[in-house]
């Protein structure tokens, strides 16, 4: 195994076990923490971030999906504020019932307000250094990248990892969402970093090999639309999964009728609701990733409890009005 890219003494990164992204705590005058993981484990993100810098000025989110915005809320009110792509932004401001996909994907996400919209190439201080905002989407339309030109340090969110690239939701988003992330994956090619830092999984060991393999995945995206969105039905029904601690099996197929996420795939797959779940959790048994324990069906990745009661929290359809800040 090669050796993880040497980091500057200001930065501190956790790689975290789903059902949380990893954490990038930037250390300076102006401590910040780039993504906040699950609802669930908000107060072990927030005790951790203190212990490293003893405050959080700022969270900035690479994109609002559950797993990178959980302590969004409980950090904020500990006196940091948030900091998101404009698009997202500007819906979290309008409290739409679409924000953080939160509803639509079945996965809880606690009420915050975003203080700093974020354009491409607006320049942020992070700690004590400089970064690029770039942005990146296509596994959300607000999804955002950071560069710091002179470590050549680059935040790539969900974009790509050491062992995949972000799924795309061609049902919300469109057919073009799969040629959208593969361009934003060449953008990022095109920084060639020295250090990749991404949202889940290890550091890159060689980044150059990271992206051509990022980009031949994202690549088979496009061209297969049929099997990107299989891809995304696995990566969230295993997310549901691991939330949930497993779903009992004969509740299993009455929760996949009742998610709207699931209906979009069946009408972008051609099949009915009721098929397409059948075939998801066989096919997912077949392979392995997700397994038959106790009578309940959980996934078999590696991943952390997360607490019944925290995930009783409101859709944002139902979340307060932001307060003035």
């Amino acid at each position: 195994m090669s050796p993880q890219p040497a980091l500057p003494s200001w930065v501190t990164w956790r790689q975290r076990p789903f059902p949380d992204a990893n954490l990038l705590l930037l250390n300076g005058r102006r401590p910040a923490l780039v993504d906040s993981g699950f609802v669930g484990h908000a107060e072990q993100t927030a005790a951790w971030a203190h212990a490293h810098a003893g405050s959080v000025d700022l969270v900035v989110n690479t994109h609002w999906h559950s797993d990178h915005v959980g302590g969004n809320a409980l950090l904020q009110a500990q006196g940091a504020a948030v900091a998101a792509g404009t698009p997202e932004a500007e819906a979290i401001t309008r409290r739409d019932p679409g924000c953080c996909a939160a509803e639509y994907l079945d996965q809880p996400v606690g009420p915050y307000t975003v203080d700093i919209p974020l354009d491409d190439g607006r320049i942020l201080t992070l700690g004590d250094a400089d970064w690029e905002v770039v942005r990146t989407p296509g596994h959300t339309p607000g999804h955002l990248g950071l560069w710091q030109p002179d470590e050549r340090l680059l935040v790539v969110g969900d974009a790509l990892s050491d062992y995949d690239v972000g799924w795309v939701n061609l049902a919300l988003d469109g057919p073009g969402a799969a040629t959208t992330a593969l361009a934003s994956v060449q953008r990022l090619a095109d920084l060639a970093p020295r250090v990749i830092l991404p949202s889940h999984g290890p550091i890159p060991a060689d980044p150059g090999a990271a992206f051509a393999t990022a980009l031949r995945r994202a690549q088979r995206l496009v061209d297969d639309p049929d099997g990107a969105v299989w891809y995304g039905a696995r990566r969230i029904f295993a997310y549901a999964l691991m939330i949930r601690s497993g779903i009992p099996t004969d509740e299993v197929e009455p929760y996949l009728h009742a998610r709207a996420w699931l209906t979009d795939a069946a009408r972008l797959l051609d099949r009915t609701p009721e098929t397409l779940a059948a075939e998801l959790i066989d096919t997912m048994l077949r392979s392995g990733a997700v397994v038959l324990r106790g009578g309940r069906l959980h996934a078999a990745a590696s991943h952390v409890p997360v607490a019944p009661e925290s995930l009783r929290v409101p859709y944002p359809r139902a979340w307060p009005e932001p307060a003035p800040r």
